[in-house]
């Protein structure tokens, strides 16, 4: 363990231990050569004479110093010095999400979602590099006190070779992928889930899958049913339920294809959190039931012995199946073996009309209406007549959309639906359909939709017989969520059926607010003026920080471009002269007494610290409330 004053290699000055993992522990130190803060994460002396750790550790350098992002910790420097193996990292002062959430107790759906957006760039630059980090959880991100997300500890990813990796890579057990707490084996799509599960913890302050031993948690990641956010939290809006819902999936197949897919729907959640955009592709049959086989079970328990020391904080103590337990978990599995015989029992007597189950709704009808959610049938090619009653029989309602021109579909046939089939609504959502005119090479008057909001556009171009492409731009002058500009123009002419792109408003554009305590009032003008915000300066006598900065507000997370920060520059304090004894003069009058007074002045002082934490430490609690 390395002491405060110590140094590392003639440069890095340790002030104190801010944190431990299971292989290393981190320190806070002052590089004396460039006069910075770092964070020095050392391997801890029980694992240094181990090659197969050592190479690890050096692993973790290796791949990490590859990422330069915003929204990642920066590895500076990699070394070894008497025996001791240490990473020079990014020292970030803020807070871990995990300590921010158990602060808040929950999220508002606006913190997750931009949370979530800057936590999955971070991920998206390692996934670009050929890195899986293999272990997103709250307690590896970080909220500086600037308002800035970032992701550490990339202790255990490794570069993507497709090879199965042992349980030592398998990360904290809470937010372990399906495919992970089965064998181990991981894609990119296992950060996916793994910041799917933290998506949750953030909207609803809890994880959906806990137990009293990582088996038990594990077993749940593969066949337990996750409780659908809104049903904890009521304000948590359809468009981030669905995207948990979507990126949690237990196959890989059905979760987002990559990490780009799942930020295009997280910026749309913020312009429109209640519109429900988000197709979740259909299950296979194996998708519905996994049995836990015995094999599969004497890896997970193998793989999770010798991977506690990596769990943190309130993570599993002990991963021991007693016998209760695994006599549980067989009968769990021989259950299962036994329903899935009957499901496919049921499916080939259906085929041969060996059941007459017409009067009562189908299997895939009950399991829809268990979950809450109704799947929107394929409407296409069929007549009106025929879409109103597919519609009804699934409890929802229709509207005539007109007709449109289609060279697929013949003339009253319907050629386009609003919602595609297959997708996941709630009941009496309305479906709007659209008929075939035939094929026409007619062109039709396009609609000015500037101003509208995003839904309403979308409607009016549907309307007209025309699709609509959307993308988000920031803007001063429009207000989030109405458009700012279309493509053709209004009034131009186009065929039916033809695209027209909108450009949709964030709203304004939200910059980061510098910290600028202790820094002196022309440095903090000039880094405000920098940032694009405007600055207001008010003078306080404060000795300790006479023409620096003492306070500013706000102190930091993120504000509108052009919004102004006010700052406290101290000055000197005013001190008063005493008057000077005059010892030749006399006053003879009895009647009289004359004094000489003096004046002492009191100097205020005062001290402005900042908090800072690290793996879990204190820190500022700035809301980051744009990505």
């Amino acid at each position: 363990m390395l002491q405060s004053g110590s140094f590392l290699a003639d440069r890095y000055e340790i002030i104190e231990k801010i944190g431990t993992g299971g292989m290393s522990d981190v320190y806070r130190a002052v590089d004396q050569v460039l006069s910075r803060e770092v964070a020095v994460k050392v391997l801890k002396e029980e694992f240094a004479e181990d090659e197969t750790f050592v190479s690890k550790f050096r692993s973790e350098a290796q791949n990490a110093a590859r990422l330069e992002h915003p929204n990642i910790v920066n590895i500076y420097d990699v070394g070894s010095e008497d025996g001791l193996y240490y990473i020079i990292m990014e020292y970030v002062e803020g807070i871990t999400l995990k300590t921010y959430v158990e602060k808040k107790g929950h999220l508002n759906y606006k913190e997750v979602v931009s949370i979530a957006i800057q936590v999955g760039r971070g991920i998206e630059a390692a996934h670009k590099n050929k890195i899986i980090h293999r272990d997103i959880k709250p307690q590896n991100i970080i909220i500086s006190k600037e308002g800035k997300v970032k992701v550490t500890d990339f202790g255990i990813a490794r570069a993507a070779s497709g090879k199965t990796v042992s349980a030592e890579a398998m990360g904290s057990v809470h937010y372990i992928s399906p495919e992970q707490a089965r064998n181990g084996y991981v894609t990119e799509k296992s950060d996916i889930y793994s910041l799917g599960i933290v998506m949750y913890e953030m909207a609803t302050g809890t994880v959906p899958f806990d137990g009293d031993t990582a088996v038990a948690v594990a077993l749940k990641h593969l066949q337990g049913e996750m409780t659908p956010p809104s049903k904890l939290v009521e304000d948590v809006p359809v468009a981030l339920e669905r995207i948990i819902m979507k990126a949690t999936m237990k196959s890989p197949e059905r979760r987002y294809q990559d990490v780009d897919e799942l930020l295009i729907d997280l910026k749309k959640a913020l312009v429109t959190p209640d519109e429900d955009f988000v197709v979740i592709p259909d299950p296979n049959d194996t998708d519905k039931t996994k049995v836990i086989t015995r094999e599969d079970l004497d890896k997970i328990r193998e793989q999770s012995e010798p991977d506690m020391s990596d769990f943190d904080d309130d993570d599993e103590d002990d991963d021991k199946l007693n016998p209760k337990m695994e006599k549980a978990v067989t009968i769990m599995g021989i259950a299962a073996a036994v329903i899935i015989a009957l499901v496919v029992i049921y499916l080939i007597g259906s085929i041969f009309g060996w059941f007459k189950f017409s009067s009562k709704p189908s299997e895939d009808t009950k399991i829809e209406e268990s979950e809450g959610n109704i799947k929107v049938p394929d409407l296409l090619g069929k007549t009106k007549e025929e879409v109103k009653a597919a519609l009804e029989a699934k409890g929802l309602k229709f509207k005539n959309a007109g007709t449109r021109a289609s060279e697929k579909y013949k003339k009253g046939l319907a050629c386009h639906q609003n919602i595609k089939g297959g997708s996941k609504v709630k009941e009496g959502t309305v479906i709007r359909v659209s008929f075939s005119s035939g094929n026409s090479d007619e062109e039709v008057t396009i609609p000015s939709v500037v101003g509208m909001t995003e839904r309403s556009a979308i409607a009016a171009l549907d309307d007209a017989g025309f699709e609509a492409s959307v993308q988000y731009e920031e803007s001063d002058s429009v207000e989030q969520g109405n458009v700012i500009s279309q493509s053709p123009n209004a009034k131009a002419k186009a065929k039916e059926g033809s695209t027209v792109k909108i450009v949709v408003s964030r709203g304004k554009k939200q910059v980061s607010v510098p910290h600028v305590v202790g820094v002196t009032e022309a440095e903090a003008r000039n880094t405000i003026s920098a940032a694009g915000l405007n600055i207001s300066v008010a003078y306080e006598t404060d000795d300790n920080y006479v023409g620096k900065v003492k306070s500013q507000s706000p102190s930091g997370g993120n504000v509108n471009a052009g919004d102004t920060i006010t700052i406290v520059v101290g000055k000197a304090s005013e001190k008063k002269e005493e008057p000077k004894k005059d010892n030749n003069s006399n006053n003879t009058n009895p009647g009289s007494n004359n004094s000489g007074s003096g004046n002492s002045g009191n100097n205020d002082s005062g001290n402005s610290g900042n908090d800072s934490g690290n793996s879990g430490n204190g820190g500022s609690t700035t809301d980051p409330t744009n990505p």
